[in-house]
Order: structure tokens, then sequence, then C-alpha cells
């Protein structure tokens, strides 16, 4: 930013409220580094996801009412007031953490439609919000694959039409009473009216799932929701889905069902219709990381705990923070690379793995030590503080933070 001989503890402030600067550029520069450290070739998977920050106060003009995913069930709604945030994510493997993780690095606020009405604008969605977010990411990636999931909210015609026409492969969740139809048959040159848009209406994925015909496959899926692998029985076919008044969409559908019976049957589909059923389950089980991220960003970087009531700062604060998540990851992994990301080891619990609570803590510690609490190298120099001491100072810091 510039300021780090600033005098004025006020311009600290007003680089989220005043100052100029272009948080779509930073974003571009967090996915290059990204990308160039954990996902240097193949496809790059995205998720993408909206969440609610609440929010309330007369300054705070951009909330809405929406439920509440954390506090809801099936059974039971709860209301919430707050900001909605669509943010897309680099669901990227991490060697030392031996698992994916979702990485933040656009995030974008979807004002309510009340706010639109107020401010007379018309209200754009949550899905046009979306496949902007996605056509950006594609513009600074033009030469690499691109693969999103997205859970049932993003499961619409018009929306997985638009990115199929870019060649962007989705992965989303599908209705068990979808309308599924073969394709168009073939069409005779010189043969008058309209083009058929689909072929005969094939039978319900719920219909399938009850017939005793149908017949099943056997999948050892890596990395089932962090519980290790699971087997899983799936049927894939491909199909054209197709609603009146909207483009069709061919897709390869996946139906799941679980031989111990521990979840309910599901369905899933995918534009591309030449992977596999195994490729297309495992980048949808990616998706649980998005949550995941969610809920770190609010236990350990602040998110709903920010005080701006200036509309720009409100913008800029929480893509900010989500950004913060990714480049902790970053930092982190510059330190194993070399050999400094200690884990926190007790008599009656060892952890094998580091989470993102020990990477940020690592990272703490890290700045902490070559900026609070440098020695001098003289041995001869009296310690006020000795090292043993401070070190474990650091420890407990570095962690209650």
């Amino acid at each position: 930013m510039g300021l780090s001989q600033e005098r004025r503890f006020v311009n600290y402030h007003r680089v989220l409220s005043r100052a100029r600067w272009r948080g779509r550029e930073a974003s571009r520069l967090l996915l290059g580094l990204l990308v160039k450290r954990f996902v240097p070739t193949g496809p790059i998977v995205l998720g993408i996801d909206d969440t609610i920050e609440r929010r309330r106060g007369k300054r705070i003009q951009a909330k809405g009412i929406y439920r509440d995913p954390v506090r809801s069930s099936h059974s039971h709604f709860v209301k919430a007031s707050g900001l909605r945030w669509v943010s897309l994510m680099l669901l990227a493997p991490v060697p030392w953490a031996a698992r994916t993780w979702a990485l933040p690095f656009l995030t974008c606020l979807a004002p309510s439609e009340r706010y639109a009405q107020k401010q007379r604008k018309q209200h754009k969605p949550v899905l046009d919000w979306a496949r902007q977010m996605i056509f950006q990411a594609q513009r600074w990636l033009p030469h690499r694959t691109l693969v999103v999931v997205g859970d049932s909210a993003f499961s619409a015609l018009a929306w997985l039409h638009a990115l199929v026409r870019r060649r962007i492969t989705v992965v989303t969740r599908l209705r068990l009473d979808a309308a599924l139809y073969a394709p168009a048959p073939f069409r005779s040159p010189g043969t008058n009216g309209r083009p058929r848009k689909k072929g005969k209406r094939l039978a319900t994925l719920r219909h399938l799932l009850d017939h005793k015909t149908t017949s099943w496959q056997r999948l050892l899926v890596p990395g089932w929701y962090g519980e290790g692998d699971r087997v899983i029985e799936v049927c894939t076919r491909t199909a054209v889905w197709y609603h009146t008044g909207l483009p069709p969409v061919p897709i390869r559908w996946v139906l799941i069902r679980d031989p111990a019976q521990r979840f309910d049957p599901q369905a899933l589909l995918c534009t591309d219709l030449t992977q596999s059923p195994l490729t297309i389950v495992s980048w949808f089980v990616r998706r649980w990381q998005v949550e995941v991220t969610f809920q770190e960003v609010r236990r350990t970087l602040g998110v709903e705990t920010q005080r701006q009531w200036a509309q720009q700062a409100i913008a800029r604060v929480t893509p900010c923070l989500l950004g913060l998540f990714s480049l902790v990851t970053l930092l982190a992994d510059r330190l194993v690379h070399e050999g400094t990301l200690p884990l926190p080891q007790d008599a009656w619990y060892r952890k094998v793995q580091p989470t993102f609570a020990d990477a940020l803590a690592a990272v703490r510690q890290h700045y902490w030590t070559h900026t609070g609490f440098r020695v001098s190298r003289d041995k001869n120099q009296m310690e006020k503080l000795p090292s043993a001491l401070r070190e474990c100072l650091m420890y407990a810091l570095c962690r209650a933070a």
C-alpha cells in the first residue's frame, strides 16, 4: 500500500474506506500464486458458494433478510439479517496438509433486492454474480481447463447453458424428478420447421432408483467428506435436461446410493459427457471444503466481527479476510519448504497433519519473531527474558491471538 512510513495513524483505517486500489487486480495476483504453487498442471477445480455475514444497523444498506444456513435445518427455518457474499475458491490439494483446501481468491457482495429497489437499480441474482465471477477467472486463465463445483442452488438450466457455451465444466446436484430426455433425433436436410431440442422422455431418476433392473456399479471414493475412503454404488448415463422455455443442456448424470444406507440417495450432473463417475463424484466431494473455509474464517480470521460503516469499507473488508485465508496458506507453504512448521503435540493428543489454525499460528510466530522479539546475536549481551520463556510465550500467544 505504500504506507510503511505513514505517521498519521488514521490513514491506516482509510485504506479500506477511502484509498484507491483495485481489489480485482489483487484477486488476479492471488489466483496466479495459488495456481502456480498448488495446481501447476491439469484441470483447475473451482468451488463457488454464497454465505451470509450477519450484520445489523441502519448504515448497513446492502443487507437483507435471508435463510441462515448455519442455524437452519430441514425441519427448522431461521432467518438472519446480514450481507450475502458470493465466493469463488480454488479447490486444490495442499501436500503438507494431506487434504484438499478451498482457497478463496475472488469474493463479491450480492446486495439484497430491497437495496436495489431503494437505489432504483435492477436486482442482480446470485447466479448472475457467480456467472460473471467464473467468466472473470476464465479470462485470467485462458489456457487452462476450468471445472466449477456448486451445490443445488447452482443447478439452473440457463446458468449451466451459459457456462457450457464457454467450455466450462460444471458439476452440481440434480433433482431426482428432473425431466430428462433422449438426444434430439437426426434431422434430414431440407426438413421444414424448427429443429427439435430433445428426443423421447426418459424415466426419472427416482423411478430408476426403485427399479429392480437398474444395474449398479461399486466405486471406492477417496476422501469422502473427511471420513476417508467410502464405498458407494452408482448408476450413470447421458441425457438432455430440458424445461419449457429454457435451453436444453446435455449432461451426464450419476445416481448415488450407499450400500450401508447411511445417507439418502442423491444425484449429480456433469456437463462434460466424457468424464467417468469416479471423477465426477471426486470433484463434487471437494465442495465440502468450501463450508470448512467459511467456518475457519469466522472462527480464526474475524469475519462477522468487523464494525465498518462506510459502504466501500464494507465491500472490501470481507473479501480481504477471505483472501487472507489463501495468503496464510501460501506463507505456511513457504515455511514448510524451509522446514519450520511446528505442530502442537500433547501427551493425550498427537496431531499428524496440520490444520489451518496451525498454519496461522506458525505464520504469526515466524513474523512476530522477526519484528517484535529480536534479540542481539552477541552472546555477551544479557537477556532480560530467557530464551525458553520467550519461546513459550510466543507459542501461547500465537495460538490465543
